[in-house]
């Protein structure tokens, strides 16, 4: 067997920067991906870092973490992840009030600015100022997501990790420990075997016997080739709706959807949003659909329309931008906006994430010290 001091499986944002993170802390890694063409959630994301979403002491110290880090990330990594700070407009649909849509947003770190529709649309040319009765403008941060999962990986081989291109098969016990794990082309043994694989970590952990509160969705976005049209911010909608069916569908009782995956769909969201790219391309979206089998399709062509239809209703100019569809799953859980910690001896959860982005790069650094220091 190859022996490692730390075995990460799942090469997406969070094993890439916790993989870098604990070679910096000296020790030896691997890290496991069973697709190293990026084929994963955070690839396919809008890359936004919603600095001002932290609702407790915590979470508020790794936003202010998370935002400190992104600003010199780039340097750090010697790679470049296109960071900026851009502003951030929740749509308020028409004929909805602001001020009560506004009460939503009061509890978090930082508390959005109102604007009327002439301010908004001041601030962002694009938006249809029929279609809203207002916005909600909070600082936000933005990164490239594929150039940077690439930039974390490239520090990480750097500092000597190593990446393998396999499909991870199963751990390997001795006793009650995880000593180490099988792939679909080797064995390798660790002290510690740390799960990142997004929303495949409840199948992996499930096979293990371990029940956590993992969940996921399919999301469906659409990237677009560069564009001369020129988006000033990030628009999202201010509706909570994806929060509220992610809530309703891991409630009490109904966790036999999960246990018995099927293709039958439990619910839908549209979320009609987007952001430019430096190169001039769009991320448009999303939909959010709760199919608790992890391989289920989706119907693309009704997809895709829907959520040009719902794009296009707030920002015309975008609706028919040429652009490819993409489907992947996005790991969410409940409590907490993450899954972070150690589950048995030798073996620990790091997936999860809402708010990657902002969330992976702090809690990699203080997860990869505190193992030094254990």
């Amino acid at each position: 067997m190859n022996n490692y001091d730390v075995v990460v499986v799942g090469a997406g944002l969070t094993g890439s920067a916790l993989s870098y993170e604990l070679a910096k802390q000296k020790f030896k890694v691997l890290l496991v991906e069973k697709n190293l063409n990026f084929d994963n959630a955070t690839a396919y994301s809008y890359g936004g870092i919603a600095h001002w979403c932290g609702t407790n002491d915590f979470t508020n110290k790794l936003c202010e973490e998370g935002l400190n880090i992104h600003r010199n990330l780039t340097a750090e990594l010697g790679s470049e992840t296109e960071f900026r700070e851009i502003d951030l407009l929740f749509t308020i649909p028409a004929p909805s009030t602001p001020t009560e849509v506004a009460k939503n947003y009061q509890h978090f770190r930082l508390t959005p600015e109102l604007l009327d529709i002439k301010n908004s649309c001041e601030l962002e040319p694009l938006l249809n100022p029929e279609s809203i009765s207002g916005c909600l403008r909070l600082p936000h941060g933005h990164v490239n997501p594929l150039k940077t999962i690439l930039a974390y990986q490239n520090a990480y081989k750097q500092l000597g990790g190593e990446i393998v291109e396999q499909t991870f098969i199963s751990t390997v016990k001795k006793e009650d420990k995880i000593t180490g794990i099988i792939t679909d082309k080797n064995k390798y043994s660790a002290s510690k075997i740390i799960i990142c694989a997004g929303a495949h970590s409840r199948q992996i952990l499930a096979e293990m016997g371990i029940k956590l509160p993992l969940y996921f969705t399919h999301a469906q976005l659409i990237k677009t080739k560069p564009s001369h049209i020129k988006l000033r911010t990030l628009v999202m909608p201010s509706t909570t709706a994806r929060f509220l069916l992610e809530k309703d569908v891991t409630a009490l009782g109904k966790n036999s959807l999960w246990e018995n995956p099927t293709n039958e769909l439990q619910g839908e969201v549209l979320e009609p949003g987007a952001i430019q790219f430096l190169d001039g391309s769009f991320c448009l979206g999303q939909i959010s659909q709760i199919i608790t089998n992890i391989s289920a399709p989706v119907h693309s062509t009704v997809s895709e329309q829907k959520i040009r239809e719902g794009v296009e209703h707030y920002l015309p100019l975008l609706g028919l931008l040429e652009g490819r569809w993409y489907n992947c799953q996005v790991a969410f859980t409940t409590g907490m906006p993450f899954q972070v910690k150690e589950l048995k001896e030798g073996l620990a959860i790091f997936s999860g994430f809402t708010s990657p982005f902002l969330f992976v790069p702090p809690l990699a650094k203080r997860f990869a010290r505190d193992l030094r220091q254990s």
